[in-house]
């Protein structure tokens, strides 16, 4: 299921630093090394300022990468200018937490879904509306709508536009950043629905950006989990609740709160503050609230190791099967 050989896209040592005053460097994506998947759903999840957003901006080429490559078919993207790179924004296109603020606020739905297709002349204007129809028609959505404004729309109608629009153009690579957070749980539901029906209609990848590991783990084939800039686990969608191996993402699944918990079940919780990204720390970045957390986690960075099909982790107690050193 994850074979090097269906990789459709490759980040490798993706790091990403923005300078600051005082001649400081904020560190926001340290090594970073990710797969995606032909026709499978990667989740990155974290806690907010983690990197999660930094990362997709970087994949989407919206974002320089300070160092480190993106191979999109075995070729790398990073270089792309001009041209190629208007090109390139075909294969890969995105979904933003906030569609309101993505869309022109003076421009009607059938100019929203249309334009991407008529910037790279794959629909002449006679055939627009036509187009637009079909468009609307993907996400559920009727025909009444093309001639409205998105301020007239609810936030899941909006948000089905911007799925719309991404995948008029048919990418390959569809990535969400954050798109269900500002919605009710209700249409979370229905957002999610509609991108796993049109993923198992169209066979696109997609790369989901969310902060909410109960959420994530219901859908994604494979799950990438951040903290402070740094991947510490990649581990199948359903080996979350029981398989996970990084105290990080152990604590993350400890946190979850459920209806159908047992009372007596305490919720977990997570000590401590994560240290700056202006200052990382020597070795592992989650030593200061790691419950393990070992001498040679303060001295050195611990690297991704395979465990399992699909399943890595970074982390000094684990590689030592789970005792101090």
């Amino acid at each position: 299921m994850f074979e090097p050989s269906d990789a459709i896209l490759q980040a490798r040592h993706l790091c990403k630093q923005f300078p600051v005053a005082k001649g400081k460097t904020l560190t926001a994506v340290r090594d970073a090394n990710l797969d995606v998947y032909y026709g499978k759903t990667l989740g990155i999840v974290g806690e907010s300022g983690c990197g999660k957003s930094t990362l997709a901006r970087m994949i989407a080429h919206m974002e320089p990468p300070t160092s480190g490559e993106i191979i999109l078919n075995g070729e790398n993207i990073v270089y792309l200018q001009g041209e190629a790179l208007r090109q390139h924004r075909q294969h890969m296109q995105m979904v933003f937490q906030d569609p309101l603020a993505s869309f022109h606020p003076k421009m009607k739905i059938i100019d929203i879904l249309t334009e991407p297709l008529m910037n790279f002349g794959r629909l002449v204007r006679g055939g627009r509306e036509q187009k637009a129809r079909e468009l609307l028609e993907m996400v559920g959505l009727p025909d009444s709508m093309l001639y409205r404004y998105p301020h007239s729309m609810s936030g899941g109608q909006r948000q089905r536009i911007g799925i719309a629009r991404a995948l008029s153009l048919e990418p390959e690579i569809l990535i969400c950043d954050e798109a269900t957070s500002a919605l009710d749980v209700s249409i979370q539901d229905t957002i999610i629905s509609l991108l796993v029906k049109l993923q198992r209609e169209k066979g696109i990848s997609i790369l989901f950006i969310c902060h909410d590991i109960a959420l994530i783990q219901a859908f994604a084939h494979q799950i990438a989990v951040m903290y402070l800039g740094h991947i510490v686990e990649v581990l199948p969608g359903e080996s979350v609740a029981k398989g996970a191996l990084h105290p990080y993402t152990q604590a993350l699944v400890g946190a979850l709160f459920s209806v159908h918990m047992n009372p007596a079940v305490k919720l977990q919780s997570i000590e401590g503050e994560a240290p700056s990204p202006l200052e990382l720390p020597v070795g592992c970045p989650f030593q200061n609230r790691c419950p393990h957390c070992m001498e040679q986690c303060k001295q050195e960075l611990p690297e991704l190791i395979q465990y399992a099909p699909g399943h890595f982790a970074a982390c000094h107690y684990t590689a030592n099967g789970g005792k101090p050193v």
